[in-house]
């Protein structure tokens, strides 16, 4: 039946999804003495930097919205995933200054940005989703 090709074909893809993100779930355990780099910081304890404003991206349709995003010294970018499949957050430097875990649908992720500079980022669940935050001086 149509409809059952269907299902387990959503499911095959749900499961490779899964098993492909397996491996980007170790960093979330960050071992002791390691810190975010001080330009960037996520989710972290009280001492860090509060933002002066936040900014906000959307993911759906598979894209960053703005692609393309300037913002101010000390704002908080917040992205949302408004698709119905996982996507994350990761900076192109090497190593990443910021990497979020799978953002299931309505997630949200947030990272501050301190330091002037050009940050390109993509979705390593589809590479083709980028976009870039822009960080000017205040």
């Amino acid at each position: 039946m149509p409809i059952d090709k269907a299902y387990r074909a959503r499911t095959s893809a749900i499961v490779a999804c899964l098993l492909l993100l397996t491996p980007h779930l170790a960093y979330a355990v960050m071992p002791d003495g390691m810190e975010m780099p001080p330009s960037v910081t996520r989710n972290v304890p009280a001492n860090v930097p509060v933002a002066t404003s936040s900014d906000q991206v959307e993911i759906g349709n598979f894209s960053f919205s703005p692609m393309a995003l300037t913002v101010a010294a000390g704002t908080k970018v917040t992205w949302t995933n408004h698709d119905d499949i996982p996507h994350t957050v990761v900076s192109d430097d090497d190593p990443h200054l910021f990497k979020s875990p799978p953002l299931d649908t309505d997630d949200a992720y947030s990272v501050i940005f301190q330091k002037p500079g050009t940050y390109r980022y993509f979705c390593s669940v589809h590479p083709k989703m980028v976009g870039t935050i822009i960080v000017k001086a205040p």
